[in-house]
């Protein structure tokens, strides 16, 4: 399994995931349809699937295009009403396989929207699986409570992706690494991980080059988000529980001009 970057608009990700034994590919999140068949040219790839993990316009404008320029294509998504082009319906726990060794599982992950769906991929080789997480996680951030509640992003945080295998890497759909290790930061200025990142990922972007991957355990070390059980961030924050931190955290957030 091979995993392309493909930059979008300002600072999203749409993602080719290539299976290498047949060449098949799905994309994530294909916003921009000919960047991601340009690619897909490129490296001798055959698109096959689309994942869309919501119904935002940066994320699933591009589906409607894609299948008039890909004839065939599986669009894939929480909804058949609210996320555009989509030709396949999937819920939590649904399996999809691409190619003859990629095995795609779907997580609901819901709160930024409501129908938001997380793609967990795993190779038959024995390689680090991924997951694209699209506006749900970010890396060292989360997305914003358009469509739920702070339970919800704790469910989707903490338990569904939190409960991924610690090498897992993390593929969010923007880049926003920066900004978000810069407000972590301010709530936890002694944390020695997240200053080591946000140097690195500075470093990275100067370079032009992208910040993610990260992994699940990388997130639990930096991300305030996913942090949100040990009783030292509540207590920065002046909370409880985890998810009184973790709604106080996203409000902190919306209102950081950093």
């Amino acid at each position: 399994m091979k995993i392309f970057h493909v930059p979008c608009l300002e600072d999203n990700y749409a993602y080719l995931i290539v299976d290498e034994s047949t060449k098949e590919a799905a994309a994530v999140d294909p916003v921009e349809p000919e960047k991601i068949i340009r690619k897909a040219s490129e490296i001798g790839a055959d698109l096959k699937l689309v994942l869309t993990t919501h119904h935002h316009w940066d994320h699933a404008g591009g589906n409607e295009r894609i299948k008039d320029l890909v004839p065939g294509i599986k669009v894939f998504g929480g909804s058949l009403d609210s996320v555009k082009g989509c030709t396949n319906k999937v819920d939590n726990g649904d399996k999809v396989t691409l190619g003859s060794d990629v095995n795609i599982l779907c997580l609901h992950t819901p709160c930024h929207t409501k129908g938001h769906i997380s793609y967990y991929v795993t190779s038959k080789e024995e390689e680090d699986p991924a997951v694209f997480t699209g506006d749900t996680l970010f890396i060292a951030g989360c997305g914003k409570f358009f469509e739920g509640t702070a339970e919800d992003m704790y469910q989707s945080l903490s338990v569904t992706l939190g409960s991924l295998p610690k090498p897992t890497r993390v593929f969010c759909g923007h880049e926003y690494t920066e900004k978000n290790l810069r407000f972590a930061l301010t709530v936890e200025p002694d944390n020695k991980e997240i200053s080591q990142k946000l140097q690195w990922s500075q470093q990275q972007r100067k370079a032009n080059f992208p910040t993610i991957p990260s992994t699940i355990g990388e997130e639990f070390e930096t991300n305030p988000f996913m942090r949100v059980d040990l009783p030292q961030l509540q207590a920065k924050v002046g909370c409880q529980s985890a998810v009184e931190a973790l709604r106080e955290l996203r409000r902190l957030k919306d209102n950081w001009r950093g």
